[in-house]
């Protein structure tokens, strides 16, 4: 990621906000010189949540208008991607989105942006709420919920530690982040597990493609690990099932092959219901 190319085209108008939004996931993937993105249209329509077909109308506009060029082809799984780079005198040549400064001409009494409340002895303006006001009245901890904060900060800090040390920005946001996705549902262990899997694939990426903490848990990439973990538990238990059912199928048998079966193995089959002691018996095996 760039930050001067997020910066400028953060200060700029682009028409739509859905052009906005496009242009700046694609800032987000730029090196210093708006060069070296490479990104599918389906990848940014599901970053975006944008539609296909706006995605599509909108990177046509853009290589249209002269925004962004084409630099060449990367080749990947469904045939190639296309590398964009984002032409920094076209965007500097758009409207920016900073309001321009009005000159009214008065200077006595000028009008305050915001009430004077309280005391504004030596020039300084009091706060905004009276002291009994509901906005300043904060209830105090209990130690039950200050248990479990400490807790949600302990493990927060834990996942986000987790993350390339370099490329850890912004630690405030990135543990309200994260703080909000294992509140979300997401188990802290298997977001742990998403992070060191992004760390370990990411190891050798160049500059133009690394993601600073902040952003990578605000795009919520880590959904792809975390599909993955769900994945593999899923084929886990799949096998574990298996499994159980050729021992099962052994035990009622009698097949041979149940002096093969553990002690352990019968006790889960036991626990499980799928063989009774009795059948455990028969077979050759102790109960």
């Amino acid at each position: 990621m760039s930050w001067r190319i997020a910066n400028e085209c953060a200060e700029r108008r682009f028409g739509s906000a859905a052009r906005k939004q496009i242009i700046m996931f694609l800032a987000d993937k730029a090196s210093d010189d708006g060069s070296g993105i490479w990104c599918s249209k389906g990848t940014i329509q599901r970053h975006t949540e944008l539609s296909e077909s706006t995605v599509k109308r909108t990177i046509i506009d853009c290589l249209r208008e002269g925004i962004l060029i084409e630099t060449g082809r990367r080749h990947c799984k469904n045939g190639y991607t296309v590398i964009y780079r984002i032409v920094l005198e076209r965007v500097a040549a758009l409207e920016p989105t900073a309001e321009p400064d009005i000159e009214t001409g008065v200077t006595v009494n000028p009008v305050q942006p915001e009430p004077g409340t309280g005391s504004t002895v030596n020039g300084g303006r009091g706060s905004r709420w009276t002291p009994n006001h509901p906005k300043t009245i904060h209830k105090p901890p209990t130690r039950r919920r200050e248990a479990a904060e400490e807790v949600e900060d302990f493990e927060s800090e834990k996942i986000l530690a987790a993350y390339p040390e370099d490329r850890i920005r912004d630690r405030r946001t990135s543990l309200r982040l994260i703080a909000a996705a294992v509140k979300a549902g997401v188990k802290p262990d298997d977001l742990l597990q998403a992070v060191k899997a992004y760390a370990k694939e990411s190891e050798g990426y160049t500059r133009s493609k690394v993601c600073f903490s902040d952003n990578w848990f605000k795009m919520r990439r880590w959904e792809k690990g975390h599909a993955q973990i769900q994945a593999d538990r899923e084929k886990a238990r799949e096998a574990e099932a298996k499994g159980r059912a050729s021992l099962t199928e052994w035990n009622r048998e009698r097949h041979p092959l149940c002096r093969h079966i553990t002690n352990r193995q019968v006790e889960d089959l036991i626990a499980s219901k799928l063989v009774t002691p009795e059948q455990v018996r028969a077979a050759g095996l102790q109960a």
